[in-house]
């Protein structure tokens, strides 16, 4: 009754629909920046003269300035106020966007690139905080569905912006069409959004958690970007880079822990609905990351697609999330969230698996099904989870349970990440070792192409030459086989870690409006 009053005299001074339009309205440009930036990375690694693996430090400074400052948004709500808040960080990633468009270099990139991190970080959070707040209890799932559908949608629609800007203009608009974004907002946030009331200024400054976060997350990054590339531990300073992650980290949580007055409230992990709502919200984003990051990865290296229609190919799911947004509120109301949840899952585990099935023959049109299964499941998972990961915890620790919350989807979609494109690289090596076997000589199939493909080539060619060329082809075909085969493995595989997740989500507490 409490949360209902507040909410209610909040909404007589500023309507409840001009709050979430102005809120949601920057976060959505901040998480459409998080993977339109992927299809791009080609293009600005020609554009600077930079290989991939170089270029690929745009994407990772934003992600680590992002989730150094996730967790902290509770904190610099209270110090600095929700309005002086989003102002400054809206401000912050307006100018990370400038500079990134206008970069003169690729280290000047990445600058742009971790100063656009650090202003988009809070901003997922915070809205969600805000929209929690903002809306009474009995209409929580339409704010959640409004939350999804800044935070989702853009995400997912991310590489089919990035893909049409990149291959209809330059890589830059991506950067700049954020400038009048943040200007608006600014404006918007003044006149539209409401003061915390509640508000208790922290007295002292976490200098030491806040280095020892950003420690572990730095070094947690470099060792996931680049593990791969330097084949993991056989490389003398992954080792070390990773002690120094394991050991901050260990000595971040036992510091917040003990701390009087600490950035990140570890302690909300005590609450039951907070700690299981965020270990299932952080395997939904990563799966999720995982079919963002594979499938067009996958389409524009073995079917040749451009980065538009790579990005195109997410779209089917943006639509069955609409669809879904528009009726989620509904059942969250009627039905058993629990349950909601589960079937979600259940979603998101047949979607995957759905594209174990993909093959050199595989048209456009086969992808749709799939991503529109996959739209449906996320909404399903995603907005039950994010009602009921934070209704357990006091008003007062909203802002620092959204940013917890946040902090460990972020790491789960970063490590997600890492790990997929490292079961692709470690699988294809081992399906390319049982498939060599075929190429023998000895086996009378391949003997009897290869003199085939070999006379084909002596048409212009000397026969020793033809012969080195046919095979070459078939080995160049062996390894495509060999990749597809580790995509269909990866796929396989987190479609189970989904169907697992499924009996979890009945461990959470879905009656608790008296207790609020």
């Amino acid at each position: 009754m409490v949360t209902q009053s507040l909410a209610c005299n909040k909404t007589k001074e500023i309507p409840v629909w001009l709050i979430s339009l102005t809120i949601l309205f920057p976060t959505a440009f901040a998480m459409l920046a998080t993977s339109e930036t992927n299809v791009a990375i080609p293009h600005i690694a020609g554009y600077f003269g930079a290989t991939l693996d170089e270029a690929n430090w745009v994407i990772t400074s934003y992600m680590v300035a992002n989730a150094i400052l996730l967790p902290l948004t509770g904190w610099f709500e209270n110090y600095l106020g929700r309005v002086n808040f989003l102002k400054i960080f809206i401000a912050i990633f307006t100018l990370g966007s400038i500079i990134c468009a206008f970069a003169p270099s690729l280290d000047m990139m990445v600058v742009g690139r971790v100063i656009q991190g650090i202003g988009g970080g809070p901003l997922m959070p915070i809205s969600q905080a805000i929209l929690i707040a903002s809306f009474p209890f009995e209409q929580r799932g339409r704010a959640m569905a409004l939350f999804a559908l800044a935070v989702m949608v853009s995400s997912i629609m991310g590489p089919t912006v990035g893909g049409f800007i990149v291959d209809n203009s330059s890589w830059q608009w991506i950067y700049l069409m954020n400038i009048p974004v943040g200007i608006i907002s600014c404006f918007l946030i003044q006149f539209f959004i409401p003061e915390k009331r509640d508000r208790v200024k922290p007295k002292k400054v976490d200098v030491v958690g806040f280095i020892l976060l950003a420690l572990w997350l730095f070094t947690m990054q470099v060792v996931l970007d680049k593990g791969e590339q330097y084949n993991w531990f056989d490389t003398t300073w992954v080792c070390w880079l990773t002690g120094i992650s394991v050991f901050s980290f260990i000595f971040f949580v036992v510091w917040e822990i003990e701390y009087d007055d600490p950035m990140v409230n570890i302690r909300l992990l005590k609450d039951k609905n907070f700690a299981i709502g965020t270990y299932l919200g952080s395997f939904v984003n990563m799966i999720i990351y995982v079919t963002i990051v594979l499938l067009p990865k996958y389409l524009q290296s073995i079917m040749g697609y451009t980065a538009y229609l790579s990005g195109l190919s997410l779209a089917p799911r943006v639509i069955s999330c609409l669809v879904m947004l528009c009726i989620i509120d509904k059942l969250v109301a009627k039905i058993d969230n629990r349950i909601l949840i589960a079937i979600g899952f259940s979603l998101i585990g047949l979607s995957t698996f759905y594209y174990t099935n993909l093959t050199l023959m595989t048209s456009f049109g086969f992808i749709v099904l799939p991503n529109v299964i996959l739209g449906v499941g996320v909404i399903l998972t995603f907005i039950p989870i994010s009602g009921l990961v934070l209704g357990t915890l006091p008003k007062s620790e909203l802002s620092n349970g959204a940013g917890l919350h946040s902090l460990a989807k972020c790491v789960a979609t970063v490590l997600s990440i890492s790990l997929s494109s490292t079961m692709v690289a470690r699988l294809s090596q081992v399906h390319q070792t049982y498939l060599v076997g075929n190429l023998a000589s000895t086996n009378p199939i391949f003997f009897h192409r290869l003199s085939l493909m070999t006379h084909n080539f002596m048409a212009g060619l000397p026969q020793y030459t033809a012969m080195h060329k046919a095979s070459a082809l078939y080995y160049k075909q062996l390894i495509v086989q060999a990749k597809i085969f580790a995509y269909s493995d990866t796929f396989a595989i987190f479609a189970l870690i989904a169907f697992c997740m499924i009996p979890l989500g009945f461990l959470l507490k879905v009656d608790f409006k008296k207790d609020k």
